[in-house]
This record gives C-alpha cells, structure tokens and sequence, in this order.
C-alpha cells in the first residue's frame, strides 16, 4: 500500500532525532514499506536481519539510500532508516563504527576525502578495486559499483551549443583561445579554488581563463543562469536532475581529468560477514544505476518536488525488483 506523506514524516522525525542526538547516528525510524520479493530477495535471505542503512543529505543519496533499504525489506530484514545525515564523513563514520550497517558511497570521496590521496586513478574500475582493497583495513566492505558516475562536469544551453558547437572539454580549451571573451563560467566558489575543480582543470587543459570571465555563486543558481545563458558555461554534477530537465549539453572530459565518483555499496565488514547474503540482494539493483536513471530519479525529486523514498520505491516496483504487498 501506497502511504505518499509518511516518509516525508519518518525522514523529518528521523532529522529531529538526530538534531537532539547530537552527532545524528544513534536514533532512526522504522522503514516499513509493504513489500515483497521481486526479482530479488527471493526467500527472504535476509530474514531475522536488523539493518541499518545510512546516506549524506542530498537528493541522490536519499534516493540511494531508501533503494537499498527497500531492498533489504523485501528480502526479509527489518530496517532503520538513518538517512540524510549531513555530510559525508558523518555516514562514511557510521558504517565504519558499525553504528550503521550500510550505505551507498561514491569512490572518488572515499580515495581523496577519507583514504587521503591527491591524484584520483583514472580508469573507474581501477579507482574502486583501489578504495576497496585500501577499505578492508577499515572494516567496510565494498561491493560490485555501478555506473552511476556523479561527478564534475561543464555544461551549456542549447543556443550557446549552437553557436559555439564544442562537446568536449578540448573544445572549449581551444575556444578559450581562439575567442577567450565567449568562454565564460559560473562555478561554486568551491570548484573554483580545488585542485580537482577548476584550477586543475585548466592546468590539465591548457586553459587561462581571466578572472572576469568566472563568476561564483550557488549551486543552484548555476543551472539556471546557465540555462538563461548568462554565461556560456556552468559547472555542473553528472547525475543531476536539472540537466535533463533544463535541456542542457555536457562536454565530455576527454582529458579525463575530472575523478571518478562512482557510487557503489559499502558494508561494514562485521555485518557482511553475518550476512554475505547482502551481496546477492544488492548487486542486481546496482547494475542497474546509470547516470540516465540517477538523473531522472533526482529530477523526481528536484524538478517535480516528489519525495525521496517515494521515488526509490516506484523505481523499484517499476523496474521488478520488489513487489508491493
């Protein structure tokens, strides 16, 4: 049965909790949706299983996060929803402390945020074998990654397309030289001043952007500046919603300089080995994430102002995955 308003009510209750907890990991509501195995959970692997599942506060995580917990359900566990945390280290420190039992992350922060390296490695697979073996010191678990790829990206409307017709980001490189007053960026004030943002960028690209051809300002006024073409470029994330949905054109990083933020499952290690099953309940689901579906799933969320979990389940049932009872 379908209940749209609870989970808004559970998440929010969930945020009280935590704000009154302190830190945000030692309270969590129930997730009960009424499901039942689809193409996963077959017998109930999970049953007699009490999980915990974790996210970061932004639309893709919570989304991630109720897909992994629907899924648990449906193979039988029961589980605590303890999504929405604020940032990344605070649920990256839950599974680790064993204070949650899992959460989607992404391998790009898990190599330069919480393993500490400078360099990101370029192949993706080889960026998530790398965070794995590194992680199993740590006592979590990673498992099989998807597709779903949010990373940095620069971006640009249809009519800047048409006038300028770059795709890649050595197009724009070579634009900036040939025309440098037509390349013009908004970017965060964060991606402007990172080595993995804007700086290093145009190191990797041979680029020199004056400073008055960059402007900062919030992330989400970037998307629509961009899309009214007050500058030719904007920075964007891969996955978000807002792309599709504004009908704008992302160059490719051919230089591939931009890390590879990967999101896969992390377990901790102790309640992998209780239950090994995990891996067969949520590989099907991950292979199945791209940067297609994380842009849909999150303009649910963004554009239309659907809930969350809401949108993870009908993705699920949608994709027969799960089964509502």
């Amino acid at each position: 049965m379908r209940r749209p308003g609870r989970h808004r009510g559970a998440l929010l209750a969930a945020a009280l909790l935590a704000a009154a907890a302190g830190c945000g990991l030692t309270s969590g509501s129930p997730m009960v949706d009424d499901v039942e195995p689809g193409s996963i959970g077959g017998g109930e692997p999970l049953e007699g299983a009490k999980l915990t599942v974790t996210s970061k506060e932004f639309t893709e995580q919570l989304v991630l996060g109720a897909i992994m917990g629907i899924a648990f359900q449906a193979a039988g566990a029961e589980v605590v929803d303890r999504t929405g945390i604020q940032g990344s280290v605070g649920s990256r420190e839950a599974v680790v402390k064993g204070e949650a039992d899992a959460g989607f992350e992404y391998t790009g922060t898990a190599w330069i945020t919480y393993q500490g390296n400078s360099g990101p490695i370029p192949d993706p697979r080889g960026q998530w074998e790398a965070v794995r073996d590194a992680d199993a010191r740590n006592g979590v678990t990673w498992l099989e990654p998807s597709d779903l790829n949010n990373t940095y990206a620069l971006a640009m409307n249809q009519a800047s397309f048409e006038r300028y017709r770059t795709r890649t980001l050595s197009d724009v490189a070579a634009l900036a030289t040939s025309d440098p007053g037509a390349v013009t960026l908004c970017v965060e004030g964060e991606f402007a001043n990172r080595a993995d943002g804007l700086p290093g960028m145009e190191k990797a690209y041979g680029m020199d952007l004056p400073a008055r051809n960059v402007t900062q300002m919030d992330t989400g006024i970037i998307y629509t500046q961009t899309a009214k073409g007050a500058c030719t470029y904007g920075e964007v994330f891969t996955t978000d919603g807002r792309i599709r949905s504004m009908n704008l054109v992302v160059m490719e990083d051919d230089g591939k300089f931009f890390p590879h933020y990967t999101a896969a499952p992390t377990v901790n290690t102790g309640t992998f080995e209780k239950w090994p099953a995990i891996a067969e309940v949520l590989d099907p689901v991950t292979a199945r994430l791209d940067n297609d579906v994380a842009q849909t799933l999150n303009a649910k969320v963004d554009v239309d102002g659907e809930d969350p979990h809401q949108v993870a389940l009908d993705w699920m049932v949608a994709e027969g995955f799960v089964k509502e009872g």
